[in-house]
């Protein structure tokens, strides 16, 4: 009898079982059908959830400031590059602001957080809504709001970092704090399959199955959203450069099936260097562009933020101004730059950001933990495929591209 089915299919089970996505599958599922079933049961499981996102939130204040003010002074480096180095940032932050701003307008248009109301009380239902604007104190929002002044902070000591002449050892120190940070935070995101199905059980139980409704609509507004960056924003980008969108997606398939089985840009990090340099990018932009590129220029990440944080707004019933649509705008393209390719880092750079904003229940979190990490995969192949075209597009205006015909 062949046993060689029996093994692959145990390999196979394995691999799926090593993976937190499985398990916060599960939790979902078991979410779903205890509220569902036994509503009163799960309700009264509302603590789990929020006790996860209290966790969370402890990581934000660390982690904006080590982040932003690492990336600020690592930009010395760039500084030694000139024009090559400049390009890039100014490339990065207009694409991630235009990826930012897409992402905000398709949620406005499709709203996916509108939910059927009728059935939720008055209390339920206006606890977050907001009467029309009388005017906006910048100095009041800025001095009750601890995430705006860490982010100043941060830039400020960031900038000010760059020109001391320690900043080789101050920056190390951080580097070796940062990566205590994040191995903490690794640690509690293996507690969000608990989040998972506190946050799921207790918006079943309350509000009924039909909640499931808006999730499925983000997910979806998600993947098409980025579907379209990339083809039509990244790929028109190439095309005005000479190049092929889908002929470099099919050079990069290795890669892109890599992020997809691991959720993260990094794994690909190596990889996508090497593939870029054979299809003829100058091995000092490689080298310049993709690694600055995994902290400043993560479209994927950019989009999921934008809309996740609107759709939040849109399941408390937040109206939202114009001038606090612009508000968003402007904190995510500082807390975005945060948002490293690291597990649970995209979760907190959003708990920041509703943290910043504050017209937004930061409680909303734990609705939409329930898919996020189903939302992972989109954004890590979006963000490599964004710093890949960034890397071909700056060495061809730079004449550092040797065209192999590869794409």
């Amino acid at each position: 009898m062949n046993k060689q089915p029996t093994i692959a299919f145990k390999k196979r089970w394995k691999q799926i079982t090593s993976h937190l996505t499985f398990y916060v599958l599960i939790a979902i599922i078991a979410g779903i059908l205890l509220g569902n079933y036994y509503p009163a049961t799960a309700v009264k499981t509302e603590w789990i959830g929020k006790g996860f996102v209290e966790l969370i939130k402890l990581f934000i204040t660390p982690i904006i400031f080590l982040t932003i003010t690492l990336g600020i002074s690592g930009m010395g480096n760039l500084k030694k590059v000139g024009k090559i180095g400049l390009k890039s940032l100014i490339y990065f932050e207009v694409v991630t602001t235009v990826a930012l701003a897409i992402g905000i307008i398709v949620a406005l248009v499709i709203k996916p957080g509108e939910i059927d109301r009728t059935h939720l009380s008055i209390q339920d239902a206006s606890k977050y809504t907001k009467g029309p604007s009388t005017g906006f104190d910048w100095i009041q929002f800025f001095n009750s709001n601890l995430t705006l002044q860490v982010l100043l902070c941060s830039i400020l000591f960031g900038i000010a970092l760059s020109y001391s002449r320690q900043r080789i050892r101050v920056m190390e120190f951080l580097h070796k704090l940062s990566h205590y940070v994040f191995t903490g935070l690794k640690y509690v995101m293996y507690l969000a399959p608990f989040g998972a199905f506190g946050g799921m059980a207790f918006t079943i139980g309350k509000f009924g199955l039909h909640t499931l409704i808006p999730l499925a609509k983000l997910m979806a507004c998600v993947y098409l959203t980025m579907g379209l960056f990339v083809f039509i924003v990244l790929g028109g980008v190439m095309q005005y450069f000479g190049f092929s969108i889908i002929r470099y997606l099919k050079n990069i398939t290795e890669e892109l099936l890599l992020v997809l089985g691991t959720s993260s840009s990094e794994s690909a990090m190596p990889s996508i260097i090497k593939k870029l340099e054979q299809m003829g990018c100058g091995k000092s932009v490689v080298g310049l562009v993709i690694p600055t590129g995994y902290s400043f220029n993560l479209d994927g990440t950019s989009i999921y933020l934008s809309m996740a944080t609107i759709f939040i707004a849109q399941l408390y019933n937040v109206h939202l101004s114009l001038g606090e649509l612009l508000t968003i705008l402007l904190i995510l393209m500082l807390t975005s730059k945060g948002a490293a390719g690291v597990t649970g880092s995209g979760f907190i750079i959003l708990a920041s950001t509703l943290s910043a904003i504050h017209t937004i229940p930061v409680e909303g979190l734990a609705f939409v933990l329930g898919v996020d990490k189903f939302m992972s995969e989109a954004r890590a192949i979006t963000n490599l495929i964004g710093n890949g075209v960034a890397t071909i597009v700056i060495a061809k205006s730079e004449n550092e591209f040797c065209n192999k015909g590869q794409i």
